[in-house]
């Protein structure tokens, strides 16, 4: 099977003024491209060839894995946001959250300070144990708990310079400001319950 970029849910222009178009054309119609376009040329003619994105991440090491579970990852960013998003979730989610963190807010500014904190390249993530308990988790490049059977990921944010560089330069708390005004709630949601 040939692995294709997937259709954003939104146009490139619809998560503007928080993340612009020019950043969506480079982010999603250049560096997701091309992790999709190297991971088919690295398992054509091969037996992965014919295995899922979930699969090839949960077995494969170096190059491969690299390419798979950037997008992987990168699809699952993009769904993280939405141009009706921020606010505050809802529901079982909610009350998740606060009981880990004691309030949404509390939870917002432990994850925004470890993704700003991430020294490298790489992904912040909530994820759901195999116990209903909520976590933070920090993964480097391209790094994913998709390889861990004992967490669920809820959502990510991306914190690779090419996610924000255009828009904000250098200035990783600016965009993580803009990553709340349009994190997709109703995405995590589904997530939890699922």
């Amino acid at each position: 099977m040939s692995h294709e970029l997937m259709s954003l849910p939104y146009s490139m222009d619809a998560l503007e003024p928080h993340i612009s178009k020019e950043t969506l054309e480079y982010h999603y119609g250049k560096h997701h491209q091309t992790y999709v376009n190297t991971l088919n040329g690295l398992v054509e003619g091969t037996p992965d060839a014919d295995l899922s994105l979930e699969a090839l991440i949960k077995k494969a090491s170096g190059k491969l894995f690299n390419q798979a579970a950037q997008v992987w990852n990168h699809n699952f960013y993009w769904q993280s946001l939405s141009p009706n998003g921020g606010g505050d979730p809802e529901g079982e989610l909610k009350a998740a959250i606060e009981k880990e963190w004691g309030s949404v807010d509390a939870f917002r500014k432990e994850f925004t300070e470890k993704t700003i904190a991430n020294f490298a390249s790489g992904w912040g993530w909530l994820v759901k144990k195999s116990d209903g308990s909520l976590a933070i988790v920090e993964t480097d490049d391209a790094e994913t708990p998709l390889t861990d059977d004992s967490v669920t990921p809820l959502l990510t944010c991306d914190i690779w310079e090419h996610a924000y560089y255009i828009d904000y330069r250098n200035a990783r708390p600016k965009y993580m400001e803009a990553f709340w005004k349009l994190v997709n709630w109703d995405f995590a949601a589904k997530n939890f319950a699922g």
